[in-house]
């Protein structure tokens, strides 16, 4: 499933279109029944749909669902990198330090695979620290479509290296333990996450 996963997330699928069973087995190098039962995983994180007498597809891209997305990314990540400023320990701090030098190295190399995992690394670890764990478990049911978005954008010109400063100014506010200076940094990132979104999806690539 996590191959399948992650060629959906490099954009290696086009949305809207559709997944041959055939092919993917191939592809993959997985059997048929493995490649069902992540089919149906996919099928219930939203990254992919199964239409009766059709078969598998990648969803087709709406700037509405992505709205949807960002304004729900918002309420959740502004909301948690301010309390992970007040709650992060010194070893959890070090660990989300590393995951911003492994993010810099991915939009060093621009690799855009890389570049989409090591921020959710990222996220992930604000969340586990802001000390609500439904807050984080209803964030957790977002990341994959969150990273299917996360890779349309970060494949504009530049967005890697802007979102690489956004981050950091994220990780200063967190380390310093300013919670507003953290959620306003968080806000200021997913908005132009979000404008860069659009304009990917609007053909600006």
């Amino acid at each position: 499933m996590d191959k399948l996963r992650l060629a959906i997330f490099s954009g290696l699928f086009q949305p809207g279109s559709r997944l041959i069973e055939s092919q993917l087995c191939t592809q993959l190098g997985i059997s048929r029944p493995s490649l069902r039962e992540a089919l149906r995983s996919l099928e219930a994180e939203r990254l992919i749909e199964i239409v009766p007498n059709r078969g598998p597809s990648i969803p087709a891209l709406t700037w509405e669902k992505a709205t949807a997305i960002y304004e729900v990314r918002e309420l959740l990540e502004v909301e948690a990198a301010g309390r992970c400023a007040s709650r992060i320990r010194p070893e959890q701090l070090r660990e989300l330090e590393k995951s911003l030098f492994a993010f810099e190295e991915a939009a060093s190399s621009n690799d855009s695979l890389a570049q989409v995992m090591t921020a959710a690394d990222f996220y992930s670890i604000i969340l586990a620290n802001c000390g609500n764990p439904v807050l984080e478990e209803v964030h957790r049911g977002l990341v994959a479509r969150i990273s299917f978005f996360r890779g349309r954008s970060m494949s504009l010109e530049g967005r890697a290296q802007s979102s690489l400063a956004e981050m950091r100014e994220i990780f200063e506010s967190i380390a310093s333990g300013d919670e507003k200076a953290a959620r306003k940094a968080s806000k200021r990132h997913l908005l132009k996450a979000k404008a860069a979104a659009k304009l990917s999806m609007d053909g600006g690539v």
